[in-house]
């Protein structure tokens, strides 16, 4: 499936399915996503559109998709993926701008003047939103089970649990929760040393989306 599509008149679109092929991940835990960003009013509601696609049996069905487009669109879009799965967050940003180029392609040196004018008017607009992405994406954060629980309305002794039975802690260390080697590895958490010496277990931004994804998947959140 293409990234971009067309979309009223030649206007650049992108839709939810072509954004959970991105992150390779499934396109209801993309919209559930979109529906909470929604709700908390940090996205526009995107429009919906029926969108039919073959089963694996080969069987056409009809789902509806969300669809990014115009620049309130490709600036959702954006934010929908940083708030995923921050890595693509660069990838998804690329893809829109070689687009726009391809469409704003200056005919003559005038209109090369007046495109770099234009870009650079509105980047010094989008800036504050611009750090806002750069922070969601920022992988040096690092947040302890509490603060990742309020974020979801939960307790952090309710996630643990859950966490618990996502082999997520290892119960060698009777003092505090310290994660298994494969979360470390797979740069969800860090182990830091607290003021008395104790191991404290350290979300990463990336470590967050696992999480979110997982209680999404199982329909916890």
């Amino acid at each position: 499936m293409n990234m971009i599509t067309q979309f009223n008149h030649n206007q650049k679109s992108m839709t939810s399915p072509e954004i959970s092929d991105l992150l390779q991940s499934r396109h209801d835990v993309v919209k559930k996503s979109i529906d909470r960003l929604v709700e908390r009013n940090v996205i526009v509601q995107p429009p919906m559109v029926d969108e039919q696609f073959k089963d694996s049996m080969g069987r056409i069905r009809t789902t509806q998709v969300y669809v990014f487009t115009g620049e309130q669109g490709k600036l959702d879009s954006i934010t929908v993926v940083a708030q995923l799965c921050p890595e693509f967050t660069a990838a998804l940003v690329k893809r829109w701008y070689e687009l726009e180029n391809q469409q704003q392609l200056p005919q003559s040196f005038a209109e090369a003047l007046q495109l770099a004018a234009d870009q650079a008017k509105q980047l010094e607009l989008q800036a504050p939103k611009v750090n806002f992405y750069d922070k969601l994406a920022d992988r040096t954060t690092l947040m302890n089970a509490t603060q990742v629980a309020q974020k979801i309305k939960m307790s952090a002794q309710k996630l643990n649990k859950i966490l618990d039975t996502l082999n997520v802690y290892s119960h060698a260390v009777k003092r505090g929760r310290v994660f298994k080697q494969w979360f470390i590895d797979q740069g969800y958490g860090e182990l830091k040393e607290t003021d008395l010496g104790y191991s404290q277990a350290m979300f990463t931004t990336k470590g967050e989306q696992w999480v979110f994804e997982q209680l999404t998947n199982e329909g916890i959140i």
